[in-house]
């Protein structure tokens, strides 16, 4: 029997299907402003910290649409170019979804290109939440989680980041500072890119048999990887022998209350530690938040706790600035600062 690939697309935030609509709808509205890059349809942000854009790219090679949105910094960059952050969401989203981590690294000096996984976006609620749909959404849902789609999510981030070094904002670019980032099915994602190794299905290789790994999908081009409710690698086994081609430094994001709840798929918090142990790497960091859930990292605002929700999302942010400082600066001082100031939220917490 061919051994079929359990991915986490079900597992990444499909137990909250409604939250999943409401990933990032909201969008700043258009501010002029100086010094724009010759972009056509660049706005600003409200604040005059950032810019954004939305890019509707086309992969021709696999006929599949690759939208992103881009948030880059006012002005202009530093001596070799602005750092880059790439970042894949989870099942359901769009690249809509986390501005408040888009924006935040924007107005800080780190480009980030939020990619949009035509396979396993926010069009798979098409149709409703009514139960003469519920059968055709578990459909797409199990469709949106076969490595099919997890392949082609890779692929997304690859062509998206040789769209983004050969346009216009490319020679303002540090193509040497990348990052890749994603949250639960785009942690996973992320977790590819960076090296992760996973026996493929006959046939998505070449013909290779189901006991080939698919290393090829890793990009070296990335220097770190930030992991938000990274779910486990279903019916995979021990995660260690998949995580040893990690050689990035990695940071773990998670939460105490950080459940995956689907028949089959169930994944609590202690698989976000188990994930953590396993990872080799120089430089690796697990930040677990007391409380909260697995779509308290999105950009709703009424998961969590009202009153966790935006403490969680404002140490999110500035830790995961203050770990690329870090590892892509070798500045250590700001993720020092930030345990201080954010430590009384955290369950655990582990650093270099």
């Amino acid at each position: 029997m061919n051994r079929t690939w359990r991915w986490t697309a079900l597992a990444a935030s499909a137990a909250t299907a409604v939250a999943a609509l409401l990933i990032g709808c909201a969008t700043p509205p258009p501010v002029a402003g100086p010094d724009l890059p010759a972009l056509p349809g660049t706005q600003a942000a409200e604040d005059g910290s950032h810019h954004w854009q939305d890019f509707d790219w086309s992969d021709p090679a696999r006929e599949r649409a690759v939208p992103v949105r881009v948030y880059w910094p006012r002005g202009e960059p530093p001596a070799g170019g602005w750092p880059v952050v790439v970042f894949s969401h989870g099942m359901g989203g769009s690249r809509r979804g986390y501005s408040y981590l888009g924006s935040y690294w924007a107005a800080h000096g780190i480009v980030a290109m939020h990619v949009q996984h035509i396979g396993s976006d926010r069009r798979l609620w098409a149709g409703g939440f009514g139960w003469s749909n519920s059968l055709t959404l578990v459909r797409r849902l199990q469709h949106a989680a076969q490595p099919e789609e997890a392949i082609e999510r890779t692929q997304d981030i690859r062509f998206a980041l040789d769209q983004l070094l050969a346009g216009p904002l490319g020679p303002r670019l540090d193509a040497t500072r990348l990052a890749i980032a994603g949250h639960s099915y785009g942690a996973n994602t992320s977790l590819l890119i960076a090296g992760a190794k996973v026996a493929a299905p006959a046939g998505l290789t070449g013909g290779a048999a189901p006991s080939s790994s698919l290393s090829s999908l890793a990009d070296p081009r990335f220097k770190a990887a930030i992991l938000i409710s990274a779910p486990p690698f279903y019916g995979e086994g021990d995660p260690a022998p998949i995580l040893s081609g990690i050689a990035i430094p990695t940071l773990h994001i998670s939460a105490t209350a950080d459940e995956i709840t689907i028949p089959g798929y169930y994944s609590g918090p202690s698989d976000r530690v188990a994930l953590f142990d396993a990872i080799g790497g120089p430089r690796k960091a697990l930040a677990m938040f007391s409380g909260g859930s697995h779509s308290i990292f999105t950009d709703r605002m009424n998961t969590g706790g009202f009153e966790l929700n935006p403490k969680v999302k404002a140490a999110t942010r500035e830790l995961s600035l203050a770990y690329l400082r870090l590892v892509l600066d070798g500045e250590a001082a700001p993720l020092r600062d930030w345990q201080q100031r954010h430590g009384a939220l955290l369950s655990r917490w582990q650093a270099p």
